[in-house]
């Protein structure tokens, strides 16, 4: 949790060149960032998928275990 908090605040809040406008600006982005990061962002630690590839996977594999009990 600490790296993806660290990795928000790099890449959203302090590579922003000027201040935020309101705090509407500042909820939007950061819905945007998260939106990227769940469904864009390769992670090296999942294989270089994102979450909601493994997300689904997971679910698929759980799915195929109970029908084959």
């Amino acid at each position: 949790m600490e790296s993806t908090i660290g990795l928000f605040k790099t890449e959203l809040v302090h590579n922003r060149q000027t201040g935020w406008q309101s705090r509407q600006e500042v909820e939007t982005a950061t819905a945007r960032w998260v939106a990227w990061f769940g469904h864009k962002h390769l992670h090296g630690e999942l294989g270089h998928s994102n979450p909601i590839e493994v997300e689904l996977e997971h679910l698929h594999q759980q799915s195929v275990t109970r029908q084959a009990a």
